[in-house]
């Protein structure tokens, strides 16, 4: 059976809310070097994703476009991964996140969702198998990052079913 990977990551350091609406909040300065610095993690840890789940706004955007970099610059030649931007990762909530998961192709082996608190936060505890969890609230920060792995189909995509592997916090 194929094993598949989930990593799930919160986008980096936003602007405070001012004048603009909140889909077009950008990343501050630290944001920036947040989002290189995960992408530089990932790709530390052979972390390349086939395919890419991430929500329209600016800021989740931008963490994107930092990590591309940071992967494309530390695996040249590593391939450009096909990248979705969903309106269900801005407007949704944790049921969106597992019904854009149940439809990636078994082709995939590796996906990234790049979304918002607290919804990967849920989803991360909540793919997390009962005897791992152990009923404590965890929280991703901004560039917080939480990868699981499954031997399963996407279609089987469930609570419960992805055990949680790693979790990391990237600063730039």
């Amino acid at each position: 059976m194929t094993i598949r990977t989930l990593v799930l990551l919160r986008h980096a350091k936003a602007e405070t809310p001012g004048e603009l609406s909140d889909i077009d909040r950008r990343l501050t300065t630290r944001g920036e070097t947040d989002a290189d610095a995960a992408g530089a993690w990932l790709a530390d840890e052979r972390l390349q994703p086939g395919l890419v789940l991430c929500s329209p706004a600016a800021r989740t955007r931008q963490t994107w476009q930092g990590v591309s970099i940071a992967l494309a610059q530390a695996q040249p030649g590593g391939g450009t991964p096909e990248v979705r931007y969903e309106q269900g990762l801005y407007h949704g909530g944790r049921t969106e996140v597992f019904d854009l998961v149940r439809k990636v192709p078994e082709t995939i082996r590796t996906v990234l969702v790049v979304g918002h608190n607290p919804t990967v936060s849920e989803v991360s505890l909540m793919l997390m198998p009962d005897d791992q969890w152990d009923g404590q609230e965890i929280e991703l920060k901004t560039a917080g990052l939480a990868v699981h792995r499954f031997e399963s189909p996407w279609t089987a995509f469930e609570p419960r079913a992805m055990p949680l592997v790693e979790r990391h916090t990237a600063r730039g």
